[in-house]
């Protein structure tokens, strides 16, 4: 990092962290008691707190990371400043635990993208600044830094163990990854991915070799989609089945080996993935979620996904390949007729954004759903186009994750999005400098208006005084 950089960094991490205890403690002002999840997540905590480590909430079903994490930073501090009473373990100190991990989290955001890009020369430290930026107060999950939830410390740890990962400490990655399953077990699927850019790059490095022999030895390749398909799961069953192709696989895949069979243990022995409270997380094949991802993705990426060229080629491609994007158009509307789930929650609960955006978009009318096929492909595509300087192995590990964390989930929540996107948005190109600044112009819009929902257009059920808040 050049000194001109590490000023510019260290200025926008501080900034950064600054603007965000002076909302910190505006919204603490506003909402001093537990809203939401913080019901369950801060009693428990306090009973932590107090050594009460037997004591459990039905109703949680997350592991308890978050709180361990608490207790382990709360107290210390507390013993060190001489606090006693009622502070320790108050809400906004559990709550600020969550502002430490979005420093956190800034400065990992910068660190991966500095590894991802290294070898783009053409990328300049003011652009890696302000895309670390730009992802560090990505809406959903800055929101979520100023309340007591999983999310920020989950996003910690993972990308953590990523960044590990990319480095080669893969022992220290797979225990990072084993600190981020106590904080969500779904985050199991991201030392999965971990393991699979290990293989990806060994078999990336196979196909290149494959490659060159044919050249040199002029052998004729078919071209089209579904021969490179062929080939490409002829070359993987060929190297698959090698013997000293697994013994190597496995040697640099061993610690996460052991955390994934950990974790099939804890499942076998648990009953299920989920603790406490299974009644209303019950795991099925909900296949557009997969959809609602892309267009979550779309929209919060749409300086980079829809810009006028990217329609004009996907037109283009469209009219090139009309039996097969009318086969993926079939498909997805089967998906959608058979795989369609709508969560209880969802039609219940109108604090949160998606309760408006199903009642205003998907109950309009019955066909809207199938309707909004034509918007999802051209989602997938693009999305897909965005990740053409990976290698195919990467994003078929990263497509099999992204399946894993999103498919087996009933309710549509825009948290669950919070980590696929983030690896995403990691991985592609840098985009120009307009572009960034135009992602940062709108995310500091839509927090803007989120905060200012939150705090300011309160209401009340019939028969309840509690004060309401939207929130996503």
């Amino acid at each position: 990092m050049e000194r001109s950089e590490a000023y510019g960094f260290s200025a926008a991490m501080s900034g950064a962290f600054l603007l965000s205890c002076l909302l910190f403690a505006g919204i603490n002002r506003r909402q001093r008691g537990p809203y939401m999840d913080e019901v369950f997540h801060v009693p428990q905590a306090q009973a932590y707190c107090h050594g009460r480590f037997l004591q459990w909430d039905p109703m949680i079903t997350t592991l308890p990371g978050l709180y361990l994490v608490s207790v382990g930073v709360v107290k210390p501090t507390a013993w060190l400043l001489g606090w006693t009473g009622s502070v320790v373990c108050s809400v906004g100190m559990l709550r600020f635990i969550n502002l430490l991990f979005s420093a956190g989290n800034f400065y990992l955001l910068y660190l991966l993208l500095f590894k991802i890009h290294q070898k783009n020369k053409a990328v300049s430290g003011f652009q890696r600044i302000l895309s670390t930026l730009t992802l560090a107060v990505f809406p959903t999950l800055y929101f979520f830094t100023f309340l007591y939830y999983t999310d920020p410390g989950s996003v910690f740890f993972t990308l953590f163990a990523y960044l590990m990962c990319l480095y080669g400490n893969h022992k220290t990655s797979a225990l990072l990854g084993f600190c981020g399953f106590m904080f969500r077990q779904t985050n199991i699927v991201w030392t999965v991915f971990c393991a699979g850019n290990i293989i990806a790059e060994k078999l990336n490095e196979a196909w290149k070799t494959e490659l060159q022999k044919k050249k040199d030895e002029k052998i004729p390749s078919r071209k089209g989609l579904f021969s490179d398909l062929i080939r490409i799961l002829q070359f993987l069953i060929k190297y698959l089945t090698l013997p000293r192709n697994l013994v190597l696989l496995i040697a640099l895949t061993w610690p996460y080996i052991i955390l994934v069979t950990g974790f099939f243990v804890f499942v076998f022995i648990n009953g299920g993935i989920v603790v406490g409270d299974r009644s209303s997380h019950e795991a099925c094949l909900h296949f557009p979620q997969l959809f609602y991802f892309l267009s979550f993705t779309v929209f919060f990426s749409f300086p980079h996904l829809l810009t006028p060229t990217k329609i004009r080629r996907f037109l283009l491609s469209l009219r090139k390949h009309p039996v097969q994007y009318s086969l993926i158009a079939v498909i997805s509307m089967f998906l959608i007729w058979k795989f369609t789930y709508v969560h209880k929650y969802l039609l219940a609960d109108n604090r949160h954004y998606t309760f408006y955006i199903w009642r205003k978009v998907f109950q309009r009318h019955e066909l809207v759903k199938y309707l909004l096929v034509p918007v999802y492909i051209f989602a997938g595509w693009s999305f897909a186009d965005t990740l053409k300087s990976k290698s195919i192995f990467w994003i078929l590990v990263y497509f099999v994750c992204l399946l894993a964390v999103t498919v087996p989930q009933k309710l549509l929540e825009f948290r669950y999005f919070i980590l696929p996107f983030l690896i995403y948005r990691l991985n592609i190109p840098l985009p120009s400098l307009y572009r960034q600044l135009l992602e940062l112009a709108f995310y500091i819009v839509v927090n803007a208006v989120t905060f200012y929902l939150f705090l300011n257009k309160t209401f009340q059920w019939p028969n309840n005084d509690e004060i309401q808040r939207f929130m996503w």
